[in-house]
């Protein structure tokens, strides 16, 4: 029940709110009208007619030129857009012409690594038999020795 009463108070005071905007209006109407009568400027058909039609092109006129700043906003940042861009594209590039050459540096150290591996394992290959060389001479040198020592012992 105390709601409904609320709902009834706010609705009321709603239309007195709009009864007194309503008088504001006329108010302000009759203000407005007072001064037309004191400063209007009385004209022909004719005239009103290109007033008006001059009024509507000034207004469409305005309202073009806006259009056109924004365009010319638009294409300042597309302009800009553009050079960040290619500028953006030379840095790329260098970048990856600076990679390739690094690229062909690496491989090149590779190669030269490759090279100076081979060598190296040639060297241990050639060791390698000198020392096979070399044992089977200690081990024929061995057998001579135990060969003469059987011989002495005998």
């Amino acid at each position: 029940m105390a709601e409904r009463e609320n709902e009834i108070r706010k609705g009321s005071d709603r239309w007195k709110a709009a009864i007194g905007n309503i008088s504001e209006m006329a108010t302000n109407l009759d203000s407005v009208h007072k001064l037309l009568i004191k400063k209007a400027v009385y004209v022909d058909q004719d005239t009103f007619a290109k007033a008006s039609l001059t009024s509507e092109q000034s207004r469409t006129i305005k309202v073009l030129d806006e259009r056109v700043e924004g365009l010319e906003s638009e294409l300042d940042a597309a302009i800009t857009g553009a050079a960040r861009a290619r500028s953006e594209k030379r840095q790329a590039e260098a970048a990856q012409k600076a990679a390739e050459l690094r690229v062909v540096e690496i491989t090149k150290e590779l190669e030269n690594t490759t090279k100076v591996f081979e060598l190296h394992m040639e060297e241990l290959r050639a060791k390698h038999e000198e020392i096979g060389k070399r044992d089977r001479e200690i081990e024929l040198l061995q057998a001579i020795v135990q060969t003469l020592r059987g011989k002495q012992s005998l």
